[in-house]
């Protein structure tokens, strides 16, 4: 019997050549370019790709502050009702909600996610002081006017208190420093 070697998975951000001419979604405004993309994986397995398309350079400092979207690929299929309550999770991360807010924006959310397949893309065009629209495979799904949730719900990626540190940072560098660069994160936890 002939022996192949085996890759193990191992946590860590893992460059990958860019689809440099990646095309934009139609939901996204032609105002906002690709800044970076990045893969989640939980245990090996592809969860989701994320593309982060900005006006300027979107870094730790300002990114909740500027109009962007964020766009997730889906490889997979994931119950709605589960990307909904995982996203709460990870937005309690970065700030105490009560349990009214909670469910309130439970709710707001289990409306705007579908179970999903692979290949399907949920985006978010996120208005600083507005709040966010969600689309689903580019059609328009769930407006949520509240800055706060758009806030919280965008730095599920993109703030510090991010359960994924080495997607954060694959997203928010500038692409000269990425060059172009396709991050893949293999974290032990997934989100959104």
């Amino acid at each position: 019997m002939r022996r192949r070697p085996l890759l193990l998975a191992m946590p860590g951000l893992l460059v990958l050549p860019a689809h440099a001419q990646r095309k934009r979604p139609a939901e996204v405004p032609e105002a906002l370019r690709l800044q970076s993309e990045a893969q989640m994986r939980f245990f090996g397995l592809r969860i989701y790709d994320i593309r982060l398309w900005v006006s300027e350079h979107v870094n730790a400092d300002n990114w909740s502050r500027q109009t962007l979207a964020l766009e997730l690929e889906y490889a997979r299929s994931l119950s709605g009702r589960e990307i909904a309550k995982r996203s709460l999770v990870e937005m309690r991360r970065q700030a105490e909600i009560s349990e009214e807010k909670s469910q309130r924006w439970l709710a707001e959310m289990e409306a705007a996610f579908p179970d999903v397949k692979a290949g399907d893309r949920i985006s978010g065009l996120f208005e600083p002081g507005r709040g966010v629209q969600f689309f689903v495979n580019s059609q328009p799904r769930r407006q949520i006017a509240d800055p706060e949730f758009a806030r919280l719900f965008s730095g599920i990626w993109l703030a510090t208190q991010s359960s994924e540190p080495g997607m954060r940072e694959q997203l928010l560098k500038r692409p000269a420093d990425s060059s172009q660069a396709r991050g893949e994160h293999r974290g032990p936890s997934s989100q959104g």
